[in-house]
């Protein structure tokens, strides 16, 4: 048993939602009880205890949409590439990358990834994953890094048409056995859904294929209206608009989610609305595309469920939730929107996507949830306890002042040295 105390005890959870001197317990894989320090550590005095310094103790933090195959992107400069859309920023770079990318890349790519996950305090990814140069096994070999560096993780490959049928075949088989897979083992650390890229790269003959080879075994994850690409394929070649060709192909539902969203229109909302299907906004990719900004206050307004991803444009949720507040204001013209929207994104509504797909509750601390810790580094001078957490969490804090992260029970990072597995090793 763990026992992690010695600190400001945020828990997510309303029935018990702050201790000054709070402490989580710990027992295998859940967490068994929250309370004061005092009193647990009365209880359970031969837990191994795992001491915040003074820090805050709160939830593991949750990307639902980031890509993989970018990790080893950072510090890129590709001579004489200068796009003036998006089409050009996933053709002659994205593109350009994933067609180079073979299983070597792909597990390196994991890595970088999910180490730098861990270090920010994301405890669960969603990831949606490209590597046209070698597809088959490439899930397969993402899911043996997250399991030996502990993450929690579901996975997904990015169907497309735009390096022709044999690769759009094989892409449509790795989900395919992915998902097999991942329904067999019926893991809770790993779980599958059937990635599609842009629908302007997939027509509708491919998306039976889809269908017939997930065999209603998972939802799918699919870049929707990211840019007006979406808006003008479908209206030219489909008459409808993306959302309503997604519906009349039957991807639609509650364990669907489509990335972005950007474009679409009041009556598309009003769909995914009925279906019940999700949508993740990613802020900082989008403002770096230029692709416009999602509107995120009318899917809230309207019920939809939206949470926050990075697209892999940073792995620290905190500096992407920094990025999403400003950005809804700035568009709506007004100062004084979206801080119930973009902080329930981060906190509720990411918590509650996971719960369309993993048993255990993730992003809250009680009895019962899964074991996904971690400890901030953070120093208040004002008054801090639940009732204005969000505002340190915006204005103070960032994924850095991470210094201990706890995924399922196993310590992975401790006082910011990496304790369950060889960092130089895997780096070198």
């Amino acid at each position: 048993m763990l026992l992690v105390g010695n600190g400001r005890l945020i828990t997510r959870d309303e029935a018990f939602p702050y201790a000054e001197d709070g402490a989580v317990a710990l027992d295998g894989e859940v967490i068994k009880e929250v309370g004061a320090l005092s009193e647990l550590r009365a209880k359970y005095p031969d837990a191994e205890f795992v001491d915040a310094r003074g820090g805050v103790i709160m939830p593991g933090l949750i990307n639902v949409h980031t890509h993989i195959y970018s990790g080893l992107a950072r510090g890129l400069s590709i001579d004489g590439f200068n796009p003036t859309n998006f089409l050009e920023v996933l053709d002659g770079q994205w593109w350009y990358i994933d067609r180079h990318l073979a299983l070597d890349g792909t597990r390196a790519c994991a890595y970088a990834t999910v180490l730098d996950c861990i270090r920010d305090g994301v405890t669960t990814i969603f990831d949606h994953h490209a590597s046209f140069c070698e597809i088959p096994g490439s899930l397969f070999a993402i899911k043996d890094v997250c399991q030996e560096l502990g993450i929690r993780a579901n996975l997904c490959y990015e169907v497309s048409e735009r390096d022709g049928a044999e690769k759009c075949g094989q892409a449509i088989r790795e989900n395919a056995d992915f998902a097999r897979w991942a329904k067999e083992q019926d893991d809770d650390m790993i779980k599958a859904m059937f990635g599609g890229h842009a629908l302007f790269t997939i027509s509708d003959k491919t998306f039976d294929r889809m269908a017939a080879a997930n065999s209603g075994r998972v939802g799918y994850h699919i870049h929707v209206s990211e840019g007006m690409n979406d808006v003008y394929d479908s209206l030219r070649n489909y008459g409808c608009r993306p959302v309503n060709r997604l519906l009349y192909n039957g991807v639609l539902g509650e364990k669907t989610m489509l990335g972005h969203c950007i474009h679409i229109s009041p009556a598309e909302m009003d769909i995914l609305r009925e279906t019940g299907t999700m949508v993740c906004h990613n802020p900082e990719s989008n403002m770096g595309n230029a692709v416009g900004c999602s509107p995120v206050l009318q899917l809230f307004q309207k019920g939809i469920l939206i949470g926050l991803g990075t697209d892999a444009y940073t792995h620290d949720m905190l500096e992407s939730l920094k990025v999403l507040l400003p950005m809804q204001r700035h568009n709506a013209c007004l100062p004084n929107v979206g801080w119930r929207e973009a902080t329930g994104m981060l906190f509720e509504n990411n918590a509650k996507i996971c719960a369309r797909y993993f048993k255990k509750p993730l992003g809250v601390l009680k009895p019962g949830a899964a074991a996904d810790v971690i400890i901030m580094d953070y120093k208040p001078f004002t008054p801090f306890s639940d009732a204005n957490i969000d505002g340190h969490m915006l204005f103070g804090m960032m994924g850095k002042n991470c210094r201990t992260t706890i995924v399922n029970g196993r310590v992975l990072y401790k006082d910011r040295e990496f304790v369950a597995f060889d960092e130089e090793r895997i780096n070198a």
